[in-house]
């Protein structure tokens, strides 16, 4: 009787479970965050905003002053301290040329960046002023304050164009509409937001958040509105009439600020992500699909304030404590239009042709449509020393070749595959010291972890007994730290037969249970499937 030549399969390594949670893609991102420079301000930093144009600067609102860092460097630029008592909200304009900020006394000061100096004092509040913001028409002010009202401001004249009223507590965030430069959100600590519409000087829209809003952030389509209040972040669906489409509640204490970057993430998936900050000291990014938390940031003091730029090259993050962060990513995303040092447009990235080798790459990761003859290319297995030695059956040069490679589930994998085919012993018997001290090691760096325990244990007893009549006839081998090794295939027989133990009292305990619910009680071979399992573990 004749018989064909089967093909050798190769050893199947055993996957283990992580013993740590891998990276994804958008964590990978965001761990790229690094070089941070801290910056110790003079209170706590209440608000950070960054310019639209290039080089993104950034404003720094603490204490009484507002500070002015420089984008590319990360250096404190200008100092405006114009301020008799507290700053708030020092923004930008959208050119990056005007800045303006609230104070305690009620007073909004619009500034000149390069000169510093003070262009207008807009008066009109009676109580401090804790929003400002610029509208996309450059020459209007919209802000906020403690005295519930909400206030429009014309820079050219220095008058105030119009006052809003309906809030019946301090008004503490402001945001502009993105599609509509007349439309306006406000929120405000009397748990509620509104919508206005300057034209007509009224309010459209009000929703009740749930608790004092904290600050607000529209998705940059202009259709859909995040409040930030409380432990809770909303988003309000204002084309359905501001119905509340997903109740956020991933945060402990306080969410102090919110804001939507829309080019962040990983390039294989860069959309709008919506980055928020809280008084647990935590700074959390969400997808906007499904509003599940991608990552998460943790700081050493409470999140009052944060920020990114346009091109999501710079983080930084105020902290309570006065304390600034300020993070570079190696690769800033590139922003249409945007206009690099010297005037020069941001050079764009090559163009995929036949003078770049990945041209000729194209396609490999194609997949065949229907219809298509897909020739299979034979190619000549690469054997592994340990698959070479173990298709010969020399299972002693297969478990060596296994050691070399220092990889524990390749031994793993290798001890189980030589104990289903008979030849654990073959394996283990005859060695001479300088064979035998790599698996000793092996058996003693691994034995206690759970992942192998199971099978080096019973490993560990046959060398003991394959060795110990004349394993200390050897310098190279130290017996001492060997007996620690049979303590533990001691503790392991211990508890396997505890377990043993255990399963046959809960056997008896409810063979006593069925008699006296007159119950059919199961077959005795069921009581001890789990005995069999646990005493095979056991060595002989």
């Amino acid at each position: 009787m004749e018989y064909e030549a089967g093909e050798y399969r190769k050893l199947a390594v055993k996957q283990f479970p992580a013993r740590s949670i891998r990276d994804t893609a958008e964590g990978k991102y965001w761990k790229q965050f690094k070089a941070p420079v801290f910056a110790k301000q003079f209170g706590p930093v209440s608000h950070i905003d960054f310019c639209e144009e290039y080089p993104y600067n950034f404003a720094v609102t603490a204490s009484t002053r507002v500070l002015i860092y420089d984008g590319l460097s990360r250096q404190v630029k200008r100092t405006i301290a114009r301020f008799k008592d507290v700053a708030y909200s020092g923004s930008f304009r959208q050119d990056g040329k005007l800045l303006a900020a609230g104070g305690q006394n009620g007073i909004v000061q619009v500034f000149d960046v390069n000169s510093r100096s003070v262009l207008r004092q807009l008066k009109g509040h009676q109580r401090p002023v804790h929003v400002t913001r610029f509208a996309p028409d450059k020459i209007h002010v919209m802000s906020g304050g403690d005295d519930v009202t909400l206030r429009l401001w014309d820079i050219s004249s220095g008058k105030q164009v119009l006052r809003l009223t309906g809030h019946e507590d301090y008004v503490r965030a402001a945001a502009v509409s993105p599609s509509s430069s007349d439309t306006w959100a406000s929120g405000g600590y009397d748990h509620t937001v509104k919508l206005w519409d300057v034209r007509s000087k009224s309010c459209t829209m009000s929703f009740d958040h749930g608790g004092p809003v904290e600050d607000l952030a529209y998705f940059p389509s202009g259709g859909l509105l995040v409040s930030a209040g409380g432990t809770n972040l909303c988003v309000w669906d204002l084309l359905s009439g501001g119905k509340l489409l997903r109740r956020l509640t991933n945060f402990q204490k306080t969410i102090s600020c919110v804001r939507l970057s829309p080019l962040a993430g990983p390039d294989s998936a860069a959309a709008p992500r919506m980055l928020a900050g809280s008084l647990d000291g935590h700074v959390k990014i969400f997808e906007l699909d499904d509003f599940k938390v991608t990552h998460a940031s943790k700081y050493p003091a409470p999140v009052m304030s944060l920020g990114m730029s346009q091109d999501c090259s710079l983080l930084a993050v105020g902290m309570a404590d006065g304390m600034l962060s300020v993070r570079k990513h190696a690769k800033p995303k590139v922003v249409q239009g945007s206009v690099g040092a010297g005037g020069q447009r941001r050079r764009r990235a090559p163009r995929l042709t036949a003078a770049n080798f990945r041209f000729f790459l194209r396609g490999r990761t194609a997949k065949a449509a229907y219809g298509d003859v897909v020739v299979a290319a034979r190619r000549r297995a690469h054997l592994q020393p340990y698959d070479r030695a173990l298709r010969a059956f020399r299972y002693r040069d297969a478990l060596n070749a296994a050691l070399h490679s220092h990889r524990p589930d390749v031994v793993h994998s290798m001890l189980d595959e030589l104990a289903a085919r008979g030849g654990l012993h073959a394996a283990l018997a005859g060695r001479d010291a300088a064979s035998l001290l790599p698996l000793l090691r092996h058996l003693k760096r691994y034995i206690t972890d759970p992942r192998h325990s199971s099978s080096l244990a019973g490993v560990t007893a046959r060398v003991l007994d394959l060795y110990a009549p004349v394993i200390h006839t050897n310098e190279q081998v130290r017996w001492s730290e060997w007996l620690k090794q049979c303590a533990v295939v001691q503790v392991a027989e211990a508890v396997c037969w505890c377990a043993d133990l255990l399963l046959w009292v809960a056997a008896c305990a409810e063979c006593i249970w069925c008699f006296l619910w007159s119950a059919t009680p199961l077959a005795g071979a069921d009581w001890y499937a789990g005995r069999v399992v646990i005493s095979s573990l056991v060595p002989a």
